[in-house]
């Protein structure tokens, strides 16, 4: 609820142009604005340090035409973030990973004063909410207020530059009535692009050789360039190949370990023992050079480009 004072009321009065003050104010409540500007600062501060008079301490090499690009990449983020706030995640998520990745390709993400404008500004603008018609004329409660979305932004950092302990085992029927192969196919692919993307979990599903731990993983559709899969039939060995493959409908992945490089700067292993908390995979990315062991997959439907299959 907002409260009128009068202080504020005598301020408004005698502040110049009252009419462009309350449109800027209705604008800037309308999107992420104070993420999208600390996104700015970080981009400019990146800018200024290779172009600062420090030569001693700064050079313009490789690093500093990484800073000026990145630096850019953050300017535009934020501004992004100002007139297209639809794309909050997205630009949220890439700016986050950007500005991280300053702290090694740059002169320290800026002396660290850059890097952490960019994370923060990553993580508000992920984390805003737009206020519902006349939500400020009445009480909300926590789950109405953002503070859920609020506090997955502030855990995003930490949920992708490292892996955290797993949780408990959630245990749940098998999928279906198919049993996983003794031997889990190695699964490899140079890009995965998943929409709606979400570790759901570990669960245990039935080998013939008795359960086993397998993360859940959730999407509504993905898309697998250069796809390969092996396993063994025996004493033979089996190999899938595809130019692409695509998943649509209800895609459900049981896999005992996953690993890519996120964006394809950031590599990171998920095992069941150890998934990031919260469990979540921001949407709208994709990963390269992906290597799985995939105990089972299930999809409404599949559609393949270019499949050969092999036995030796």
């Amino acid at each position: 609820m907002l409260l009128t004072n009068p202080v504020r009321g005598r301020l408004e009065k005698r502040l110049p142009y009252p009419d462009a003050r309350r449109r800027l104010r209705a604008w800037r409540r309308t999107r992420p604005f104070w993420g999208g500007l600390l996104l700015l600062l970080g981009g400019v501060e990146l800018l200024l340090v290779p172009l600062s008079p420090l030569t001693v301490l700064v050079s313009l090499g490789l690093g500093g035409l990484a800073a000026i690009g990145i630096g850019l990449a953050l300017i535009v983020a934020g501004l992004f973030l100002w007139y297209l706030p639809h794309t909050r995640h997205y630009v949220s998520i890439n700016a986050l990973l950007l500005s991280v990745l300053s702290f090694a390709a740059t002169n320290l993400g800026g002396f660290l004063v850059g890097m952490g404008l960019g994370i923060a500004g990553s993580a508000m603008g992920f984390g805003w909410t737009p206020a519902p018609d006349g939500q400020e004329e009445q009480e909300r409660s926590p789950l109405h207020d953002g503070q859920g979305p609020r506090t997955l932004a502030a855990a995003l950092p930490v949920v992708l530059l490292a892996t955290l302990g797993g949780g408990p085992v959630h245990k749940a029927p098998e999928p279906g009535a198919v049993l996983v192969p003794r031997t889990t196919p190695t699964v490899t692919t140079s890009r995965f692009a998943p929409d709606g993307f979400l570790i759901a979990g570990v669960r245990e599903v039935q080998t013939v050789e008795g359960p086993v731990k397998a993360m859940v993983l959730k999407m509504r559709s993905a898309s697998l360039s250069d796809y390969r899969l092996k396993t063994r039939d025996g004493h033979d060995e089996l190999a899938l190949g595809a130019d692409t493959l695509d998943l649509s409908g209800d895609v459900t992945l049981y896999l005992t370990k996953f690993s890519g490089c996120l964006q394809g700067i950031l590599c990171l292993t998920f095992t069941p023992d150890g998934l990031p908390v919260p469990p979540v995979v921001p949407p709208f990315v994709f990963m390269t050079d992906v290597s799985a062991e995939q105990a089972l997959v299930t999809s409404d439907l599949i559609v393949t480009d270019g499949l050969t299959l092999e036995a030796s």
